[in-house]
């Protein structure tokens, strides 16, 4: 959770408010010593998540409810034996997460990785060490609880009915277990989830479409930037999008995700979203007075209720935002309400009831008629989310060439639309059309093209209507800009303005479009700064 830099900034929350957050924290009881459990000949162990999470009703009334009472809940789970659980034994190599979840990875002997993730959670990792075991750090773990510890555990079955790729996730306990070596003093004694690791060759796995190649976020996205070869199945990740919000999963950066590759004709790759780490699916943090407040301010922080809050649908995918505006950029309405309509169709009550019935039967019992409830509650509305989530993308418009050459055709086609073409440009071959949409201006308000490298072509073949504001960034390279012809569809001034790095680029317009002479920024310039949107530069 970002919800550390939150709390350090008085700023935001106010004086008085900054110390009430800090005397609750002071008043928090120190996280229960946590005996492990005797494990018996029947190789399952009865064991809850996370007593240390149980508070009195003002900490609660104050901090929230939250799962506290799942956390708390003892569950039987089987013992994890790294001999025996997959054929040949697994050996683990290397430890890794994020500044929250503990990760151990595991390798079987035909070279497949899977991985154990940490049930229980620790944020204050990403605090200075001087603050970990004081009052902020105290409050910070304390608000793991707004994490249902089982909830990745149900997502399998529901992301199949929707057509989603998924990992595989199985509750375990891991024990005192000499097997861990190195590692041992660290995982020993936790409940973890044991799921396949979705990189490399994946064609064993069918829940990642038996790839041959699972690949980084940081891998596709540059082969994405410097190829128009690779390309991204854009209606594929639109409903892995939308399952998302299914969950009230606000956390999705480029990190979160592993992409399935599978050949495609003429030498192309096509790539399919896989999602991963579903800690923040079915958050719920709003419950406490506090909370309640930070998550009006920090609109991404949403809890998973029986309703989608529509009016704040931008806060809900902020994480996200950059991978959208640029994955799903020539997807039309038309697009994500198909979509949603059949995933809303696919998830039905039978699909729901069937997920929860996996749950460890204590679990059921603490939360899975609220979950029946809310999980049907927000399908209701998934084509209501679509249709707002495809509006507040359509605003904005940023559509990326790559590195290589290609010819943007900017084409007025009647009064208050636009389509954009774009082609990627080889020696001796036709233009291969990469991708092409048409935009209106009841929708779109501002188009930015960007050429990035290579030698590219702008072609506006006529003057876009007024109420369009279009912007050419020219990027790396000698690129052509050229007005085909003056006329203004709307009759009135188009307002285009022409961004020139002054680096041999041959313009050819005359008025009403305007050129500016700028310096790129680095995420306007070529592929390697494009990344930078991404975070993975």
């Amino acid at each position: 959770m970002s919800f550390l830099l939150f709390v350090r900034s008085p700023t935001v929350l106010g004086g008085t408010l900054a110390s009430c957050l800090l005397l609750s924290a002071c008043s928090a009881p120190a996280a229960p010593v946590v005996t492990p459990p005797i494990i018996g000949p029947d190789s399952t162990v009865h064991v809850a998540a996370g007593t240390q999470y149980l508070r009195g009703p003002i900490h609660r009334f104050f901090w929230g409810k939250h799962y506290r009472q799942v956390w708390a809940t003892p569950v039987t789970a089987p013992v994890f034996n790294l001999r025996t659980a997959v054929p040949g034994g697994l050996t683990p190599i290397q430890e890794g997460g994020s500044f929250q979840t503990r990760n151990l990875r595991l390798l079987d002997r035909n070279g497949a990785q899977y991985v154990l993730r940490s049930v229980d959670k620790d944020a204050t990792k990403a605090l200075p060490e001087s603050l970990r075991d004081g009052p902020i750090g105290r409050l910070m773990k304390d608000q793991t609880s707004v994490i249902n510890p089982y909830g990745a555990y149900i997502v399998p079955p529901l992301a199949a009915a929707a057509g989603v790729y998924h990992t595989n996730p199985r509750l375990v306990y891991v024990a005192d277990d000499p097997a861990l070596g190195p590692f041992r003093e660290s995982f020993a004694n936790a409940l973890y989830l044991f799921e396949e690791r979705p990189e490399g060759d994946q064609r064993a796995v069918s829940s990642f479409g038996r790839s041959a190649k699972v690949e980084s976020s940081r891998k596709v996205f540059t082969n994405l930037v410097y190829n128009p070869k690779h390309r991204i199945d854009a209606r594929w990740y639109l409903r892995a999008r939308l399952f998302d919000m299914w969950l009230g999963d606000w956390s999705r950066r480029e990190d979160q995700w592993r992409w399935a590759s599978f050949p495609a004709s003429g030498g192309a790759t096509v790539y399919r979203a896989i999602p991963r780490d579903r800690d923040h699916a079915f958050f719920k943090f709003d419950d406490g007075v506090f909370t309640h407040i930070i998550g009006w301010v920090k609109s991404n922080y949403q809890s998973f209720h029986q309703k989608i809050r529509l009016g704040d649908v931008e806060g809900l995918n902020r994480a996200a935002r950059p991978m959208d505006k640029s994955l799903l950029v020539y997807l039309t309405a038309q697009d994500f309400q198909q979509v949603a309509d059949s995933m809303q169709r696919s998830l039905s009550d039978d699909v729901i009831r069937g997920a929860l019935a996996l749950w460890p039967k204590e679990v059921y019992a603490e939360a899975g008629a609220e979950f029946d409830e809310n999980l049907r509650g927000r399908r209701a509305q998934l084509p209501a989310v679509a249709a707002r989530f495809y509006e507040l993308l359509a605003r904005e418009v940023e559509i990326p060439g790559t590195d290589q050459s290609e010819r943007f055709v900017l084409e007025p086609t009647g009064p208050g639309q636009l389509r954009v073409s774009v082609y990627s440009l080889a020696a001796g071959r036709p233009d291969s059309l990469t991708g092409r949409r048409t935009f209106d201006y009841r929708q779109t308000r501002s188009i930015k093209v960007f050429g990035l490298g290579g030698n590219d072509s702008f072609e506006l073949r006529g003057l876009p209507d007024h109420r369009f504001e279009v912007g050419i960034y020219d990027g790396a390279g000698q690129d052509v800009v050229e007005l085909m012809s003056p006329t203004s569809v709307a009759g009135k001034a188009a307002n285009v303005m022409v961004y020139d790095s002054g680096d041999g680029n041959t313009i050819k317009v005359a008025k009403p479009v305007k050129v500016e002479s700028y310096v790129p920024a680095a995420t306007e310039f070529d592929a390697a700064g494009w990344l930078l949107r991404h975070r993975l530069f």
